[in-house]
């Protein structure tokens, strides 16, 4: 168990937990409670918690008043291969979660997916939209969303993201700036949508929504946590090229097609953020203004300036 991080200095302290705090995510939200005054917050990771280990997740959640479960399996192709596997930590694991949550009182805050819909929508989908996941992947996270809702019905959060990246693992906008050091051209998927999503712009919304659901100001239940506006893949990766001052034309967009993947994708996932209101924590900046914020933090900043001095002559 890593040690507890301190929040600043204050008499009456709450206790956090944070699961899959090895990750993209889960580092980012340990980082925004290590500033929240009044917080003792313990971060394991997948290796010193399994949360398909119930016993293993009585014993975390023990005297904790607000989990946020970051642990998942995010391995989309992976899970179609192993659904029994992806589906033990996605969903059996989040109703282990839930249960000792809902024994001692806790609130639950757990990271979902826009896979848990059919993707065939034309406007963004709202926090009731009927559900309908395409893959393996999704079947096992609406599991876990279903387990909060059941055993937590006051005090559990389903937060749906999408398009995440971040400094701390394997994405998207790493990817485009890794692939711009090593090829000339690249194609990019342009039939998707979505609303690609810092994870720290999550992070920054799962602490208050937290906070606000201790105090009694936040309904229990689903919220979409992705950020204003959308665009395809090809968007995101011209945005990505043009603030990082990389030419946007050697990309080239295709269809879905051109990469065949053993999991379907949603053609369209784009979110509605209308119960952040009501719990009174803010919505999330549109895409580009957080994508321009996170290229300038070291980890994307350092490859951007490598893939700019590779870059071939125009």
């Amino acid at each position: 168990m890593r040690p507890l991080l301190r929040g600043g200095a204050t008499t009456a302290r709450t206790a956090w937990l944070v699961t899959g705090a090895g990750g993209m995510l889960g580092r980012d939200v340990l980082a925004e409670l290590a500033a929240v005054p009044g917080t003792e917050v313990t971060g394991l990771t997948h290796g010193e918690l399994d949360i398909t280990d119930p016993g293993a997740v009585r014993s975390a959640v023990a005297a904790h008043r607000v989990v946020v479960n970051c642990a998942a399996w995010t391995d989309v192709d992976g899970a179609e291969r192993d659904e029994a596997s992806a589906t033990a930590v996605n969903g059996t694991g989040v109703r282990h979660l839930a249960r000792a949550c809902a024994a001692t009182g806790a609130v639950l805050l757990h990271v979902s997916t826009d896979y848990v819909l059919p993707g065939d929508g034309r406007r963004p989908y709202g926090e009731d939209a009927p559900t309908g996941p395409l893959n393996a992947y999704g079947r096992g996270k609406l599991l876990g969303e279903r387990a909060v809702a059941e055993l937590l019905p006051h005090t559990g959060y389903s937060v749906r993201t999408a398009w995440l990246y971040g400094g701390h693992g394997h994405n998207f906008v790493a990817t485009m700036l890794g692939l711009a050091r090593r090829r000339a051209s690249v194609d990019v998927v342009a039939d998707q949508y979505g609303q690609p999503t810092w994870s720290v712009a999550l992070a920054r919304q799962l602490v208050p929504l937290g906070r606000a659901a201790l105090a009694g100001r936040a309904p229990a239940g689903v919220y979409h946590g992705t950020a204003a506006g959308h665009t395809t893949w090809y968007g995101l990766a011209r945005e990505v090229y043009r603030l990082t001052g990389l030419d946007p034309e050697r990309l080239r967009p295709v269809g879905s097609a051109a990469f065949p993947r053993p999991a379907v994708r949603p053609a369209y996932g784009v979110l509605g953020h209308g119960r952040w209101t009501r719990a009174g924590v803010r919505r999330q900046p549109d895409w580009r203004v957080q994508l321009a914020a996170a290229l300038r933090t070291p980890p994307f900043a350092e490859p951007a300036a490598a893939a700019r001095a590779a870059a071939p002559p125009s």
